[in-house]
């Protein structure tokens, strides 16, 4: 039998029904699958050849992919846009607690191997609590779904294909070197798993043995998660002994549009008039460090001056918020107090809100990009030059109140146009091409 036929003789083997397959996706229609199975399907055959094709075992390949089904849910979390998204001060209030402090102090003191994993990779044990916190409440919350499953459902869906794609080859190889069994491959929708949760790609390059027994395993051995997320950030860029954020007080006449640009050093802001609130020095080593001043709850909410450790807590995971989460719960477990500054009540954003305040800015001729909801580098930016160009604080964030005086304002720009007069003579022909649309003359929409 040749090379080719055999592919396609395994792969045919491979999608017969399994009776330790996953539960089932999503439903059969009467005249055969739904889109997003039958689009599973066609990736699955095509995944499978490619795979064995690249030098993968056939029979390895075969066992884990066998009887596999789409996940919805993973597709749907993948690319819902929610339709509320709290507030900065939410979420962080929201995720540090009184409780979640204590408990973070306790778990940091029985974590013996700690000094050893920061003379090793220089990563302070608080904030590598803090990281355990938010990824999975100190180890009891890690994801329950197969975590091949997951990647294989977002592969299909062809947004992060190559990505996904990746994953599961790098999962293909920790099953192969006995790192994991499939059965102990549980995580999140995206794949992510452990108590520090690692996609697969990062656990073979960067998890180790942290515990000393010989084994990588992030599930079951805190040491060896908590090592692993520091030589994850190490990798990434940590700096040894500089701090990640402070908290700043801002001056009366402070210009607000400074917020996200460009980087000075501490005592570069504390002339413009961004002090630390706290009141005392800056370490040595961060003295001469440029940092970026964030606003993340507007002129009325707490100043942080950034240094590069954020930003390495944010190649962690993409989310200002939950890098300042990470941080302040840090600080906090270290034993240092509350804000100076409390986080604002706020409502939650509606895609209303969100998107109708970027369609607004774009009709009042202040570039966000496309208006997708999605509240942005460009979003505020717009915004900021709005607020400056109405003598507001141009601090760049976004209210519920906020949204609603921008689209008041830009109504009557966004208002159809009234059908201009009847003219004379003979009615347009039928199936002529209607009248250009007002909207029109907003021209198109910069991508975002």
């Amino acid at each position: 039998m040749d090379r080719r036929a055999f592919l396609f003789l395994t792969v045919a083997s491979m999608l017969e029904p399994q009776s330790a397959a996953p539960p089932a996706g999503a439903p059969d229609t009467p005249s055969g699958p739904d889109p997003q199975t039958a689009a599973f399907e066609a990736w699955l055959r095509d995944f499978t050849i490619r795979a064995i094709a690249a030098g993968w075992s056939a029979d390895l390949v075969t066992e884990q992919l066998a009887g596999l089904t789409v996940n919805p849910k993973v597709v749907d979390l993948d690319t819902r846009q929610p339709e509320l998204v709290k507030s900065t001060g939410d979420y962080v209030r929201q995720s540090i607690t009184e409780e979640r402090v204590i408990t973070g102090r306790r778990k940091r003191a029985e974590v013996s191997q700690f000094p050893d994993i920061e003379a090793r990779w220089g990563v302070p044990s608080e904030v590598l609590t803090g990281i355990w916190s938010q990824e999975s409440g100190y180890g009891a919350i890690q994801g329950d779904l197969d975590v091949i499953r997951s990647l294989a459902s977002l592969a299909s869906d062809g947004r992060r294909r190559d990505w996904a794609e990746t994953q599961i080859f790098a999962a293909f190889r920790m099953i192969q070197d006995g790192d994991a069994t499939r059965g102990q491959m549980k995580g999140s929708w995206a794949g992510a798993m452990g108590q520090t949760q690692l996609i697969p790609e990062a656990f073979l390059t960067t998890a180790v043995d942290g515990d000393g027994d010989g084994k990588r395993d992030i599930w079951n051995s805190s040491a060896d998660a908590l090592a692993s997320a520091a030589n994850l950030m190490s990798k990434d860029g940590w700096r040894r002994g500089e701090a990640w954020a402070r908290e700043v007080l801002i001056s009366s006449d402070f210009d607000y549009s400074l917020a996200e640009g460009p980087r000075h050093t501490p005592g570069e802001w504390a002339a413009m008039g961004a002090r630390r609130a706290d009141g005392l020095p800056f370490a040595d080593i961060d003295k001469e460090t440029p940092c970026q001043l964030i606003l993340p709850a507007g002129a009325t909410g707490p100043a942080f001056l950034l240094f590069p450790n954020h930003f390495v807590i944010r190649r962690y995971n993409n989310s200002t918020a939950y890098a300042l989460t990470v941080g302040l719960l840090a600080d906090r477990v270290a034993g240092m107090g509350p804000l100076t500054v409390a986080w604002p009540i706020e409502p939650p954003l509606s895609m209303d809100d969100r998107a109708g305040a970027q369609k607004a800015l774009l009709a009042l001729g202040f570039d966000p990009g496309t208006p997708d909801g999605v509240i942005g580098v460009n979003t505020r930016q717009a915004l900021r030059a709005w607020q400056k160009a109405r003598g507001r604080p141009a601090d760049g964030h976004l209210t519920q109140a906020l949204s609603q005086q921008l689209r008041a304002e830009a109504a009557p720009l966004l208002a159809p146009s009234a059908p201009p007069p009847a003219a004379d003579g003979p009615p347009a022909p039928a199936g002529a091409p209607p009248a250009t649309p007002s909207s029109a003359i907003l021209g198109p929409a910069t991508p975002h």
